[in-house]
This record gives C-alpha cells, structure tokens and sequence, in this order.
C-alpha cells in the first residue's frame, strides 16, 4: 500500500513539473500591464471603477459599480479617452478594429469593444468580470486613449451600431495603472 502511495505522489511531482504545460487565454501575463478607469455620472458623481488587465490572448475587465439604476445595461469599450459630460459623446464609438458588427449574437460580430451586459441590483451597485480575446493594451491606451461607457438600458447583443442600449450615463477614461 505504501509503494502504490509513493509510486502515485511522485507520478504526480512529475506532471507538476511538465513545462510545456500551455498557458490557458485569461491566465494573467507576467509584468503585464494595467490599465483603470473611474467611472463618473452625468453629474461627475463617483460611480465606480474598471480594470483592465493584460492576460494571455486577450484583456481581463472587471467592473464595480455603485450608485447606478437598478437594471441591465450595456458596457462597451469606446475609441477615444475622452468622458466629456452629459452625453459622453467624445468617448467616441465602439473599439472595432476589426469592422465587425455589433454583438455577441451577431453572427458577423462582435466588435472588439463589446462586453456582457451589466447587471445593477436595487442597491445599485453591480460587477462584471469578462476576458476578451483579441484585444491587447497597445490598442486599449492607443495615442488618443479609450474609455468604457455604461448605457441606460441593456444590449440585445445583436443591433449594430449599439445594441440598443440607450443613453450613456456613466464613463471612464482608461490610464495604464
């Protein structure tokens, strides 16, 4: 019994030194780069914060919201670090690199700045937590920069060029952290 213990624990020190083991997308990368942006209402009111983070194959997003209408809504990443209240219009379109369609469900989609919808309790305050492949931080903090906005409404994942999402009531200018 002892032998068949010690013969499986070693088996098992072996595969954990296996180094061509390969590196899974989301799996943080070593001395990548951050990148935060707080996230402001209309009024310039604090409403939050999002992270992004270089993971292998892609960006790692959280968001954490407080503050905000109960509900779903939409979130994308935007073309330009610019959060120009009321509207947010200078946060310019959505990141698509690629000219893609908007939308998960869109089968010539998604763009690269569409993200899940995020969904805001009755206390206001909501997370998301979503690593997209393709994109890298030299696109996200770009010469002009980008932003994430949070729309009024939520995203049917399909209507180009926003979803339908409504207004923009919140926004953040992402800066390398």
């Amino acid at each position: 019994m002892r032998a068949l213990i010690l013969a499986g624990l070693s088996g098992l020190a072996l595969t954990a030194c296996d180094q061509t083991e390969k590196v899974q997308t989301g799996t943080p990368v070593a001395g990548g780069v951050r990148a935060a942006a707080m996230l402001r209402d209309a009024t310039g009111a604090d409403v939050g914060r999002a992270t992004a983070t270089d993971v292998a194959g892609g960006i790692r997003y959280t968001l954490d919201v407080r503050g905000l209408p109960a509900g779903t809504h939409g979130a994308h990443i935007r073309t330009v670090g610019r959060c120009d209240a009321p509207d947010f219009t200078t946060a310019g379109g959505h990141w698509n690199p690629t000219m893609k369609k908007h939308g998960t469900m869109n089968p010539q989609g998604p763009h690269e700045g569409d993200l899940p919808n995020l969904i805001v309790g009755s206390d206001g305050r909501g997370t998301l937590g979503v690593t997209v492949p393709g994109q890298t931080m030299a696109g996200l903090l770009d010469a002009d920069g980008s932003a994430i906005v949070v729309h009024a409404g939520p995203d049917d994942l399909m209507t180009d060029p926003s979803g339908n999402s409504g207004g923009r009531i919140a926004c953040g200018v992402f800066t390398a952290a």
